[in-house]
């Protein structure tokens, strides 16, 4: 071994290699001519192990080989355990890392050709998946699209392909290029080194980072660093830009598998380039890591992941996997035992069929309530209603909307909201819907990772994209003064868009298959994520509803809940939206609904939970005439959040003529079971612990008249760790985690590709969804909650779910609520319960004598401890659920002897 001033020299020999590094076996460092690189080919070889491939690992600036370690450790972990063997190669590029200074310019175009001459003097073949990060990324794909008869894969860690004109590139590059901060910052000090290093997130352990500095001590070593960033492709002038583009449209040219690996937190590669890369690699499979940035490759442990992307869609797998029987669904589908959920048969009719059928009804379609309902203009007809969104999808098509591109809506209910919805959805846009109520960080969040392409929005809205940097071309959905226009970086006026839009031809429409919507879930399980529907699943909603519910064209809805505050107009009948803040449900009243459905006469009621309290409450505003409108309507559903059997019924006792229903769902399946209020109080006198949700939808039992294709539910019983291990069944009584599947089913989570692994359960002949609740089937096929997968106590005597127990608690006089969480390490936790009580209590900590002893006299399981809590904490967007993991933490460390304060 040599010392390190030998492995800085000019053109190593070819026996030298690096001393050991953190999680580098110095076995795997070779050199060959010029270059250095890591290669467990000699390993592989010497184990006997012949490879399936070739990953060919690129770094980019200024990192070196070294970022690839955990990629090459775990595929020689990988080859040890029988799995398919993948030979790692990861060079360092000339100039830089260990390989020879020569001095030499070298452009993108001579780093994509040094690539090819390394690999030809390797004697490299195929089968060879390319793997680059940074600038590594192009010069890597440079190579694949040179080679598609060697190419069998493309992956990726935060990189570009493609700059745009008229588009600037990041600050911080901007910066490293400007005039003597270039040299200063690249080569005569470590700056942009040490800067890209503190990207890291968390930090880099110290020997980590030493290792990434070790080939860049000395100015002179940092030429690579200084040239590196002197070839960005700043403008369309630039010397490299053409071999830029070259390799551009290359990468659109590529059919071979591919993965997109992304650190959202990125001040370079932000998530415009991910776009761009998914428009050219629309097959590829992407997963953005929510707290990852730059060095993603640090972040997070993505090395299993592209690892058993190579075996599973690269490589075939050594055996085919054993799949093993399932039981018959509870179901309210026409389909038979373990058969796939399609669509149903038949023709195809797109969500905007009901509009198009009423195109000439001069009756009212959308109305609104934000203005006196006297107002008639405040209503629109049919034939308004289909003339303005032809007119508005015509206009979008001629300003660059084309299908496929994403256009989020930040606008109020109404009818312009409405129309905007249909005309995308026409000409083949795809809708992004995120909801107000995620706040400032959640819309951003939101925003950056579907990527609109275009936002239109009221002025509330388009000061929110320009002040938090959301992406898309903004076009505001009311008349603005020039002046908000430019200040708000406004390129259109929705009235203009419409009006540009008349009389012009539609596009072809989309097909059942094409992505239709990205809706934003609710973040109350964690990072607000995006759900992908097709057309076709948004129709089976569509059709689900109509055909569960009776509706028809003289139903008519009143919509307080924002996920069905659109359907009208698909199901054919008018719709309303009351008085609102739809952010906030709570500023729902009673007089506001009893105006809504006097307006529309409408039949069918949907509230949120969080609205139904409000309205209870307001309750006594309410004249004889709100009175006589609200007793004309049939059928209401409160549907979002749990509700309780006597928040339903207050009600439903405003409303005595109508059937109360809670239909069960979630974002990626909205759907799943419905129960009425008698079908509740039929179930209070069942055994069975949780909360009833119902029959599958779709079943004539759930409370509809059924006739759609419906939803189907199975469980997974846990195992003593918690984890839903168990075979998917029907048998009544068993605790486990709920799958469930529908032709309303979501196609996938957008740009979280590992997530959408994690939820679809691996049951033949169907694509079945982890819904992450747990709870069990009875009897008569009733599904009963019992809490959240994430929420169940592993005790000694096996998993418990909390809602069961929480129920009983919430049973003693004087409490109001009640959690029911898990103190102590997993397998041996003790059951803690935590009330808050109807009087209050001014200190969080451990509960009085008397109430304790009552709590545990009623708790089913044996509890370690009973606190009280002033306020139970719940999540930020449903006032209704208890935020049992903040609870946990907190009675632990009030159980430990720490600080009582309030969870």
């Amino acid at each position: 071994m040599t010392d390190r001033s030998t492995l800085r020299a000019g053109v190593r020999p070819a026996d030298t290699v690096p001393f050991a590094l953190p999680g580098l076996d110095p076995r795997h460092s070779h050199v060959l001519g010029a270059w250095h690189y890591l290669d467990t080919g000699p390993e592989l070889a010497a184990r006997g192990i012949e490879p399936v491939g070739t990953v060919l690992a690129v770094h980019g600036n200024p990192t070196w080989s070294y970022l690839w370690r955990s990629v090459v450790t775990a595929s020689l972990d990988a080859a040890a355990r029988g799995l398919p063997a993948w030979r790692v190669v990861a060079v360092d590029q000339l100039e830089m890392g260990l390989s020879a200074r020569t001095g030499t310019h070298r452009p993108l175009a001579r780093r994509v050709a040094d690539l090819g001459a390394f690999t030809d003097a390797l004697g490299l073949t195929g089968p060879v998946v390319t793997l680059g990060h940074d600038w590594g990324g192009v010069v890597s794909l440079g190579w694949a699209v040179d080679r598609p008869d060697r190419l069998a894969g493309v992956a990726l860690l935060n990189t570009a392909v493609h700059q745009p004109d008229g588009v600037p590139i990041p600050a911080a590059l901007r910066l490293a290029l400007a005039g003597p901060v270039h040299t200063l910052g690249t080569r005569t000090t470590r700056a942009f080194l040490e800067t890209t290093l503190s990207l890291a997130r968390p930090p880099l352990p110290r020997d980590v980072a030493d290792a990434y500095r070790l080939p860049y001590r000395r100015a002179d070593e940092r030429h690579g660093i200084e040239g590196f960033v002197a070839d960005i492709p700043a403008g369309p002038e630039h010397e490299s830009r053409p071999e830029l583009d070259r390799i551009a449209a290359g990468v659109a040219g590529l059919t071979v598998p591919a993965v997109l690996l992304w650190g959202p937190h990125d001040p370079v590669f932000s998530d415009r380039y991910l776009d761009d890369l998914v428009r050219r690699l629309p097959h590829a499979h992407v997963h953005r890591y929510a707290d990852a940035g730059h060095l993603l490759a640090e972040d997070v442990d993505w090395a299993p992941t592209v690892l058993g992307w190579l075996g599973d869609e690269v490589a075939p797998p050594v055996e085919p996997p054993r799949r093993s029987s399932v039981s018959r669904p509870r179901t309210g589908s026409v389909d038979g035992p373990g058969t796939a959920q399609a669509r149903p048969s038949g023709a195809f009719s797109p969500i905007w069929a009901g509009l198009d059928a009423r195109a000439d009804d001069a009756g009212r379609a959308v109305l609104d309530m934000s203005a006196d309902e006297r107002d008639p203009s405040r209503s629109v007809s049919w034939r308004a209603l289909s003339r303005q969104v032809r007119r508005i999808a015509a206009g979008l098509h001629a300003i660059g909307v084309r299908r496929g591109d994403r256009v989020s809506l930040l606008v109020e209910p109404g009818p312009t909201l409405t129309a905007l919805v249909y005309a995308c959805l026409r000409i083949g846009a795809v809708v992004v819907v995120a909801d107000a109520g995620l706040g400032a960080r959640g819309l951003t969040r939101a925003q950056r990772g579907a990527w609109p392409r275009f936002v239109v929005a009221q002025r509330k809205g388009l000061a929110a994209a320009r002040a938090l940097g959301w992406p898309g071309v903004r076009i505001s959905a009311e008349p603005l003064p020039a002046a908000a226009r430019r200040v708000l970086g406004v390129a259109h006026e929705l009235v203009d868009v419409a009006r540009l839009g008349e009389g012009r031809a539609l596009p072809p429409e989309p097909g059942a298959d094409d992505e239709a919507a990205v809706l934003f879930t609710s973040g109350s399980t964690g990072p607000a994520k995006g759900v992908v529907y097709t057309h076709a699943q948004l129709a089976a909603l569509r059709d689900a509803l109509a055909a569960h519910f009776d509706v028809g064209p003289d139903t008519g809805l009143v919509t307080g809940f924002a996920p069905f505050a659109l359907l009208g107009p698909a199901l054919g009948t008018r719709s309303v939206t009351p008085v609102m803040d739809v952010s906030a449900p709570r500023t729902l009243t009673a007089r506001a609904v009893a105006d809504a459905v006097r307006a529309s006469d409408a039949r069918i009621v949907f509230l949120s939970p969080a609205a139904i309290l409000n309205v209870v409450a307001t309750a006594d505003g309410l004249e004889p005439a709100d009175r006589a409108a609200l007793g004309r309507v049939r059928t209401f559903l409160s549907t979002g959040a749990p509700i309780s059997e006597r928040l339903l019924s207050l009600a439903a006792d405003l409303m005595p003529a109508a059937t109360a229903h809670t239909p069960y769902g979630m974002t990626e399946c909205l759907l799943v079971t419905d129960i009425t209020l008698d079908g509740i109080a039929d179930a209070a006198a069942a055994p069975d612990d949780g909360v009833c949700v119902g029959l599958p939808f779709g079943t004539a039992g759930a409370g509809g008249t059924g006739g759609a294709a419906g939803a189907q539910v199975l469980v997974s019983a846990l195992d003593d760790d918690g984890a839903a291990t168990g075979e998917p069944g029907d048998a009544p009584g068993v605790l486990g985690e709920v799958v469930v599947r529908a032709p309303h089913l979501k196609e996938r989570y957008d740009r979280l590709w590992l997530t959408d692994l994690a939820s679809v359960r691996d049951v033949p002949a169907g694509r079945w969804h982890r819904t992450g609740d747990v709870g069990h089937l009875d009897d008569a096929g009733r599904l009963w909650i019992e809490g959240r997968l994430a929420h169940v106590l592993t005790t000694p005597a096996g998993p418990l779910a909390p809602v069961g127990p929480e129920q009983h608690v919430e049973r003693v006089r004087g409490v109001r609520r009640a959690a029911v969480v898990g103190v102590g390490p997993a397998g041996v936790q003790q059951p803690v319960a935590v009330v808050e009580t109807v009087a209050g209590v001014r200190r969080p900590g451990l509960a009085p004598h008397e109430l304790s002893a009552a709590v545990r006299a009623a708790s089913p399981v044996p509890l370690a401890a009973v606190l009280v809590v002033p306020r139970m904490p719940t999540d930020v967007r449903h006032n209704s659920k208890i935020d049992r993991t903040r609870l946990a933490r907190w009675a632990a460390g009030v159980l430990a002897g720490g600080r009582v304060g309030a969870p």
